[in-house]
């Protein structure tokens, strides 16, 4: 099992979730983050004066799902959050030693 954690721009969003839910991902959890990488922020105007805005707002997706699916997970969200501008985001896939579901007791794959 791996977590499949994708930081990607806000409005970027519902394309992420229309991919997943086609290639059958049952589960996301969705944050509204601020951060930064390599576009290190931009300046606004602002009545007049002007700004510097170092944390950008981004959307942090965690999406657990059974190695079978990695792949396929990271494929979607690669190209519907892609829009070849800086800021995109990045992907981060993670192992998920144990999965337990609170209501069921189940484990492992079966509880993803």
């Amino acid at each position: 099992m791996k977590l499949v954690t994708a930081v990607i721009k806000p409005f970027k969003m519902d394309d992420v979730r229309a991919a997943l839910s086609e290639i059958g991902v049952q589960g996301i959890t969705s944050t509204e983050v601020k951060g930064f990488g390599r576009q290190r922020g931009h300046t606004e105007l602002y009545r007049g004066a002007e700004y510097v805005v170092d944390f950008l707002p981004k959307v942090k997706l965690e999406i657990a799902v059974g190695d079978a699916q990695v792949e396929a997970v990271i494929e979607a969200i690669v190209k519907s959050a892609n829009t070849g501008k800086i800021g995109d985001g990045k992907i981060f896939v993670s192992p998920l030693e144990q999965v337990i579901r609170i209501r069921t007791g189940e484990t492992g794959e079966d509880a993803i």
